[in-house]
């Protein structure tokens, strides 16, 4: 504070406090704490989490979260959808995630549909993939996403020649072994493909 006086008058300034210094911005808590699913855990039915989950059991159902990673003993038969997948493990149904990363150790058989994709070298994959600009917003039951698989070969034809009628039986032994006669395999004609 200072004074001064001014012809009889006693006149005080205040002076204003200082600005505390700038804060870092705050960040936006968590919607919640990672979660684990250890290897000796086994969940059916459907997992939702609004964070971060990692998966080392086995699940038999969906499961929807923000991130998830799935260990390498881990099975998942059901579908995938988050934000953020490493799949590690083993995975057996559709899989729907803005970035997906197939690791060496994984197997995943069903679609994949992503914005983005990643394989490492010796990941197992059998089905189809397809870039989404919004794969978590795409219905699955709509006809946009559903993968459309090559038109099937038609069935090879094959003849099988016929079976003898009368299989010889081995002559009987004196030395009280049991020998029993088993039929003998048809030969088969070779396989004959297309019209």
């Amino acid at each position: 504070m200072f004074s001064s006086r001014n012809k009889d008058k006693e006149v005080v300034s205040v002076a204003a406090p200082a600005a505390p210094p700038p804060q870092p911005p705050k960040r936006a808590p968590r919607a919640s704490a990672p979660s684990i699913i250890s290897a000796d855990l086994t969940i059916n039915g459907t997992l939702n989490s609004t964070g971060d989950v990692q998966i080392d059991g086995r699940i038999e159902g969906d499961v929807h979260s923000t991130g998830l990673v799935i260990g390498e003993k881990a099975f998942i038969h059901g579908e995938v959808l988050a934000e953020d997948v490493t799949i590690r493990g083993r995975v057996q149904g559709s899989v729907r995630a803005r970035k997906v990363l197939l690791c060496s150790t994984c197997h995943v058989e069903g679609n994949i549909l992503h914005e983005a994709f990643a394989v490492e070298a010796g990941a197992f994959f059998e089905g189809n993939c397809r870039h989404s600009d919004n794969p978590l917003a795409e219905d699955p039951n709509r006809g946009s996403t559903e993968f459309k698989a090559a038109p099937a070969a038609p069935a090879p034809v094959s003849v099988i020649a016929p079976v003898p009628a009368a299989v010889p039986s081995p002559a009987p032994r004196t030395d009280g072994i049991a020998v029993v006669a088993k039929p003998v395999a048809a030969n088969f004609a070779p396989l004959k493909t297309g019209a």
